[in-house]
This record gives C-alpha cells, structure tokens and sequence, in this order.
C-alpha cells in the first residue's frame, strides 16, 4: 500500500542533517512511499544535493520559515508561529495533501498543535501517546507517554479505550488492559487510578485485569496498560537506558578475557539479535491516537535508525488506517 507522509525536517536535536539521511534510507526500502520534507526550502534543497541516487518524483520540500524549539512553551508555539515546519506538517495532513505526520520536535508544541489543526476525534478530550514496547512474551502497548502530564480518572478511561482498540486493529484478540500502579492491590495508588479502576471495572467491552505493577509490564501480564504522561515518560526512559545498559555489560564481559572474546565471537549473531530486539532505535515512534489523522512523535535525540523506525511505524499506521478504526468505535464506548 502507498504512503505519503509529511516530515517535520527541522525537528529533534539534530535537525535536517540527519533527518534527511533517514527518508532516504526509507524512500530506498520502500518504492511505495511518498515523503514531504518541511522546513526551510534552501537549506533542505543544498543538503539533498549532498546526496545522489534518490527518486525525485516521491520526495518533496515544503517551504516553512520557522522552527519551534525543543524548550518552547506550547502556548508560544501555537500563538506565535503560524509558519513553523511542526505546523505546516500538520496542516498538509489536515488538508489531506499526505496520510501522515512525523516529528522528532516538542512533544507539548505537537500535542498543542496537533488538537488545534486537526481538532480530537468525538469523545476524546485529549489525545494519547502510545508506543509498543517488548516484553516477555512479545509487546505490549503503552499510553500515555508524555503528552498529557496531569490526567483525571476519566482521561485514564478514555487511553484505555482508545488503546484496547488500537491493539485490536494491529490483531491482539480481546487485549488485556491494566492500569499502572505502584501495587496490584485494590487499596494501592492514588485518587486518580483508583477512580479510574472503578470506571474500567464497570466497562464490559473492554477486558480490564485491574492494577499492573512495573516488573509485570516486561512479563508481558498485560497487552494494553494505562498511566498518565508523567509515569508513562519515565518509565519508557527508564526501560530504554536498562536496555542500553544491559547491552553493554554483556558487550564489557565478553572483552574482558581471551576466553570472553572467543566466546563473544561464536555468540555475535545471537547478542546482535538480542540488541537489535531491545534498542530504542527499534521501537522509535509513538502515535497520537485520539485525532483523525496519522501523527508520529519520534524522540528528539533520534539517530538515523531511531527516525527511520518512526517513519516505518508511520507507515504501518497508515495502512492499519488507525484513526477511522478508532472513529468507528469510540462514540459508543466512551462516557
């Protein structure tokens, strides 16, 4: 299936000097993908000159004359920028001139935006952040991660919806749902979750196990688990620099000896598989659910490969045709 997406080409912390090699690597694996790049025109255009061999027909610029910063207030971003690459990215979409959104930018600009261009679909008073992280027994679907700090019992409700569906429609059958709390008991946790817990307890459609405790997350108990923004961001960081560091321990310990490093060599393909199964930059890409259109957030700090996971995971969305599904089913099981 084709797939033309719009790319916020200012984003992240490196800027369009690394997020250029990545659409071309993608344009490379993908003949069916289309891709726009926003940004300042001329410097785009002088950096693809860099570059030979890619399909001008399937690559575009988009001209935009500001860029919003990583420490930009949202309110600032969406009062003062109306020219921004991160705006003009969203309204190409909005226009339906592309099927798709990734940034590596401001994730409180992009959610900002994002509800300002695109508005929410029916119900949804926010959108969710939702990315899939590996487990034990596969993955298992994570929301809210860091667009909406500050979450009342019934914003808790509607991720968990939005996420039961989402799993559904990438083919987990009837997706177990928990929420994230410091305990499984029902007495642990604070207001917010406990209320939460009520309203999920009382809603039939959905197959709601109860509270979810962080090791079990990795045990892979659950398909869909719940938080808010503020524990959702940490503990995806957390997980990704575990990862990071588990890698690296293994990597030391077979350099310290002669036998290490013998052994090292006959294990390699298996540590690489295993790194390449746990690395960040593999899972890069988290989606708004919640709006009507297709929209990515990348990491800032994304390398090459990261931003080329997030425009993969952009595509995929595409072709799940995620929004319409969740459209579909939301109005009659939101509250």
């Amino acid at each position: 299936m084709s797939a033309h997406i719009a790319i916020d080409a200012m984003s992240g912390d490196f800027g369009p000097h690394l997020l250029i090699p990545a659409c071309l690597a993608a344009l490379a694996e993908d003949s069916s993908l289309t891709l726009t790049l926003v940004g300042d025109a001329s410097l785009l255009s002088d950096l693809l000159t860099q570059h030979s061999g890619w399909d001008r027909a399937r690559l575009h610029v988009e001209h935009a004359s500001e860029v919003i910063s990583m420490a930009e207030k949202p309110s600032s971003a969406l009062r003062g920028k109306p020219d921004s690459s991160m705006r003009i990215a969203l309204e190409l979409l909005r226009d339906q001139r592309v099927q798709g959104c990734v940034s590596a930018g401001n994730t409180g600009a992009l959610m900002a935006l994002a509800r300002f261009t695109l508005k929410t679909l029916p119900g949804v008073d926010r959108p969710a952040m939702m990315t899939a992280i590996p487990t034990q027994q596969d993955e298992c679907h994570l929301l809210d991660l860091g667009a909406n700090v500050d979450c009342s019992a019934e914003h808790l409700y509607q991720f968990a919806v939005m996420g039961s569906l989402a799993a559904a429609s990438m083919g987990v059958a009837n997706p177990r749902v928990a929420l994230l709390n410091i305990g499984s008991e029902a007495i642990k946790g604070n207001q917010q979750v406990k209320f939460a817990a009520s309203l999920l307890e009382q809603a039939e459609h959905l197959n709601y196990i109860g509270f979810i405790e962080g090791d079990a997350v990795f045990r892979g108990e659950a398909d869909v688990v719940v938080c808010d923004g503020f524990v959702g961001n940490v503990l995806l960081k957390s997980s990704e620099g575990l990862a990071q560091l588990i890698t690296e321990r293994i990597r030391r310990v077979f350099q310290e000896s002669l036998t290490g490093r013998l052994v090292g060599g006959i294990a390699l393909p298996l540590l690489k598989r295993l790194q390449d199964e746990l690395s960040p930059a593999t899972h890069n890409g988290a989606s708004f659910l919640g709006l009507p259109g297709v929209v990515i957030k990348s990491h800032g700090s994304a390398d090459q490969q990261a931003f080329l996971s997030a425009i993969r995971r952009a595509k995929q969305a595409v072709a799940e045709n995620l929004p319409q599904k969740l459209h579909g089913h939301l109005g009659d099981l939101l509250l």
